[in-house]
């Protein structure tokens, strides 16, 4: 368990958008090792956990889109039923709220990455050593 910045990006909902900032990021040699995206009537929310966080949020910036901060929980727990509800309920007994989150393991892998965005994330970090 560990505490990452996330990158929270206002976008235009419309195809190619993220595409362009997938293709700009990579060009920047800069990896994205955790993304969602939330749409919106007229925009999108995209969530993004890369290699290099400061140099992000400048090129995406610099492109004119509005970037946001943040500290987020990343954990990687076994790939096993009731793994994300066990550390749910770690947090729930703890009074920290999970605001949102987003996981993902591909069928059949030993672990599942999870990103979650908790009231007090570093109450959570102490609830949630060696989870």
């Amino acid at each position: 368990m560990k505490t990452v910045t996330q990158l929270s990006v206002f976008l235009k909902n419309e195809p190619g958008v993220l595409a362009a900032i997938c293709d700009t990021l990579a060009r920047q040699g800069i990896n994205i090792h955790g993304m969602a995206v939330v749409d919106a009537v007229d925009h999108a929310v995209l969530r993004l956990v890369v290699n290099n966080t400061k140099n992000a949020m400048l090129i995406l910036e610099e492109r004119g889109m509005l970037v946001m901060d943040n500290e987020v929980v990343q954990l990687s727990i076994p790939n096993k039923p009731g793994n994300l509800g066990k550390v749910a309920s770690k947090l729930a007994r703890a009074k920290i709220n999970i605001d949102y989150a987003y996981a993902a393991a591909g069928a059949g892998t030993p672990r599942t990455t999870v990103f979650m965005k908790v009231s007090d994330t570093k109450k959570a970090a102490r609830v949630l050593r060696g989870a």
